[in-house]
């Protein structure tokens, strides 16, 4: 059992102050009758909560794709610097939202942010295979070669073995690179250990998910119904 406001405000679609509103005005209607107060205990489970006639769409998880800005954390929190979930408003910030692996500090990009732990296993896991596509801007040409070596997999001076990853040249300087694991600043050291270190990176997808185009850095919204299908179960 949950507050009214609660349930309706981690659907995204309404915070708890036009919750409140709304239950005055009567436009909020559990199994049928009108919600009686935004604190109110609701089973969203078994209750049946409509706005304006139609179903909340509640779910027991929230999936949130954000853009990650340069210069914050891809973690649940830090005393000294900002996160991703302090870009979050404290609705969401209390649903115990985790980033979905970690970008680093100065990257940006397709960040996804969950409380679904099954999910978050699988999107992670080398196993399930699951693409993520980066954009890089490098110092330096790249070459043909640079791909192959990508492509057959790698081993770099500190002993870290990087599974077969692909690498397509957009320009002499610019280039998509696909990994299907997530190691520690892994774009950054492959490209390094080629010569051509990275002045700039950012994630464009994840698996089915696809950075969305309109989210500005430091955005964010919840995923679509289709994109919710299209992910790994």
């Amino acid at each position: 059992m949950e507050r009214l406001d609660k349930i309706i405000s981690t659907t995204g679609k309404k915070s708890r102050r036009e919750v409140k509103l709304l239950v005055k005005q009567g436009r909020i209607l559990v199994d049928g009758v009108p919600a009686a107060a935004p604190e109110m205990k609701v089973d969203p489970a078994v209750s049946e909560i409509l706005l304006d006639g139609e179903d909340i769409g509640y779910r027991r998880f929230t999936y949130i794709m954000l853009h990650k800005p340069a210069g914050v954390l891809s973690a649940v929190e830090d005393k000294r610097q900002q996160t991703v979930l302090d870009l979050l408003p404290e609705e969401l910030q209390k649903r115990g939202l985790s980033p979905v692996g970690r970008l680093d500090k100065d990257t940006e990009g397709l960040l996804l942010l969950t409380n679904d732990g099954e999910l978050t296993h699988k999107l992670l896991s080398p196993r399930h295979h699951v693409d993520k596509v980066y954009y890089a801007r490098v110092e330096g040409t790249l070459e043909q070669a640079d791909c192959d070596a990508f492509a057959a997999g790698m081993t770099l001076g500190d002993g870290l073995e990087c599974m077969p990853a692909g690498l397509e040249i957009l320009s002499p300087g610019e280039a998509l690179v696909t990994l299907q694991e997530g190691k520690f600043h892994q774009v950054k050291r492959m490209l390094a250990a080629r010569g051509k270190p990275v002045t700039y990176l950012k994630r464009l997808s994840m698996g089915p998910l696809q950075l969305d185009e309109i989210l500005q850095p430091g955005q964010f919204r919840h995923l679509t119904e289709e994109e919710l299908q299209s992910l790994p179960r």
